[in-house]
C-alpha cells in the first residue's frame, strides 16, 4: 500500500510540474521536487516509476534550467544512473546494457517489447541529455549511436509513444554535423516532420528543434521562420507538454530575434 501511494506520488508529482505553464515557479520549486524524489529512492530503491519520474526531472533541470556546465554534468548523470536502474529493475537482463560492446547492445535492443517502452524510452533521452551535458568527453559522444539505436527500437514498438518524441531525438542526432562532416540533415528533416505530424503540432518542441537544427543547418530562413511562428501562435496549453510548449514559446521567439544576425 505505502509503494502504491509513493508511485503514484511521483507519478503525479512529474505530471504536476510538465503541465505546469509557470516556468519561474518551476525553475524555484523543481529543485526541492529532485531532492523529495531522493529520498523516496532512499526507502523505494527498486520502484521503478520513481526513477523514471527522476530520471526525467533531472533531465529537464538540466536542460533548461541551468547554465553551469558541472551542474548540468551532475545533473544528467543521476537522469542516466536513475534510467539505468530502472531498465535492470524492469529487465534484470539488461543491468550491464550501457556497457555492452555496440553488436551486443543492439542485439539485446531487439529483446525490449511493448511493455519496456516507457523505460526504454527514459533511458534513450536521459542518455541523450547526458552526452549532450558531457559534449567535450569523446567517450560520451561515442554512445550517440547506442542512443539511436534505442530511438529505433522505441519507434518500431510505438512510434506514437510520447506523441512521437523519439522522432525529435533522432532528427536532433541526424543534424548535429553539417553535409560535408557527415551529417544527414535529410533524414532529420524527414524525423523533424513526422515528429510533428505525430503530435499533430501539439508538442511544439517539434518545430522549434526543426528550425534550430535543420533550417539554420541549411541556412533555409524562409521554412526557419515560418516553423517558429507557428509556435509563438500556437496555445502551449497541452496535456503533458505545457510546460515544454511554454518553454519552446520562449525560444522561438529568441530565435526569431536572432534571425536577421545569424542569416
Amino acid at each position: 500500500m505505502i509503494g502504491s501511494a509513493t508511485r503514484n506520488f511521483a507519478q503525479d508529482l512529474s505530471s504536476a510540474i510538465l503541465n505546469s505553464d509557470d516556468i519561474n515557479t518551476v525553475e524555484r520549486g523543481l529543485p526541492a521536487y529532485l531532492l523529495l524524489l531522493d529520498g523516496l529512492l532512499e526507502d523505494n530503491p527498486d520502484n521503478p516509476d520513481i526513477l523514471m519520474a527522476a530520471a526525467d526531472l533531472n533531465s529537464a533541470y538540466a536542460s533548461v534550467f541551468t547554465n553551469d556546465p558541472e551542474h548540468a554534468k551532475r545533473l544528467t548523470d543521476k537522469a542516466f544512473n536513475y534510467a539505468s536502474r530502472a531498465v535492470c529493475v524492469n529487465t534484470r537482463q539488461n543491468c550491464n546494457l550501457p556497457t555492452l560492446p555496440f553488436a551486443e547492445f543492439e542485439r539485446r535492443i531487439e529483446t525490449f517489447r511493448l511493455q519496456d517502452i516507457d523505460t526504454l524510452y527514459t533511458l534513450g533521452a536521459s542518455w541523450a541529455g547526458h552526452i549532450e551535458a558531457h559534449s567535450d568527453d569523446w567517450n560520451a559522444i561515442a554512445n550517440i549511436g547506442k542512443v539511436q539505436a534505442i530511438m529505433e527500437r522505441v519507434i518500431a514498438l510505438d512510434e506514437n509513444h510520447d506523441a512521437g518524441a523519439a522522432h525529435i531525438y533522432l532528427g536532433v542526432m541526424a543534424t548535429l554535423l553539417p553535409p560535408a562532416l557527415g551529417g544527414k540533415p535529410e533524414i532529420g528533416r524527414t524525423h523533424f516532420e513526422r515528429a510533428i505530424k505525430l503530435s499533430k503540432g501539439t508538442n511544439l518542441m517539434a518545430q522549434v528543434n526543426y528550425a534550430r537544427r535543420y533550417a539554420r543547418l541549411m541556412f533555409d530562413r524562409k521554412l526557419h521562420d515560418r516553423l517558429l511562428k507557428q509556435v509563438t501562435a500556437a496555445d502551449a496549453k497541452v496535456t503533458g507538454f505545457t510546460l515544454s510548449n511554454t518553454i519552446a514559446k520562449k525560444q522561438a521567439e529568441e530565435l526569431l530575434n536572432s534571425a536577421d544576425e545569424y542569416f
